[in-house]
């Protein structure tokens, strides 16, 4: 959240007229288990609040599997009392979530089938893919990466992500989700992955960053960012 969608929003920045600021609130992280998440979750009230106090224009809930491990359709159960929160404080925001903007931007590139990589650990990753499946969407192939420590999660080298793609069965995919998590950087890798495959990529920061545009009512595009903010959706 810190990172590629500052980046994707500032790219943008060269090719259209709006400008953005950032500001961010933490829930507390450290091991990627459900024990944390569930835990992390819990403080998403308090970050809405503090970050309703900055009147920004939206917010965005940056931790996938937290929505997902919490059980089908949580994202949107999840938005909905966090926009509350907003209201309450008199500065009502639209709030958008990783979880939620990955199988809405599916459902645009009309994505039926898909292959996706995550880090987290294989019972986690089993929760995102069952997640992804309650959306309507057919999970062919997954690859779970295993990184348990999410500082390390931030340090994986998207250069490794095409030859991890290379693994995955692609034949019957429609797409790619070259990152289940915001937190795994994806974004230098999504080009090359597209041309060797021929198939549209997305991350859930690309995600993410498209519904951050269409809440803001401002063209989805992003230079170098993959078919989703191409400006063909």
């Amino acid at each position: 959240m810190e990172t590629e969608i500052p980046a994707m929003l500032t790219a943008r920045q060269q090719i259209r007229p709006e400008r953005f600021t950032f500001h961010s609130s933490r829930m507390r992280m450290k091991t990627v288990s459900k024990e944390e998440l569930s835990a992390m979750d819990a403080e998403s009230d308090r970050c809405a609040l503090e970050l309703s106090d900055a009147a920004v224009d939206v917010m965005g809930y940056a931790c996938l599997v937290a929505i997902m491990s919490m059980g089908p359709g949580y994202h949107r159960e999840s938005q909905q009392r966090l926009r509350q929160r907003t209201r309450e404080n008199g500065r009502e925001t639209p709030v958008v979530s990783s979880a939620g903007a990955l199988v809405d931007a599916l459902q645009v590139i009309g994505a039926k089938r898909v292959v996706v990589v995550a880090p987290y650990m294989k019972p986690l990753t089993e929760l995102v893919v069952d997640y992804i499946r309650q959306e309507g969407i057919e999970v062919l192939d997954y690859r779970a990466l295993e990184i348990p420590d999410n500082l390390e999660v931030a340090r994986h080298d998207p250069a490794k992500l095409p030859e991890i793609v290379s693994t995955l069965d692609l034949a019957e995919a429609d797409a790619i989700v070259l990152s289940a998590c915001v937190q795994m950087p994806s974004l230098p890798a999504v080009a090359k992955v597209e041309a060797l495959t021929g198939k549209p990529v997305i991350s859930a920061a690309i995600a993410t960053t498209y519904a951050m545009l269409k809440s803001l009512e401002l063209e989805p595009v992003v230079p170098g960012a993959g078919a989703l903010l191409s400006g063909a959706y």
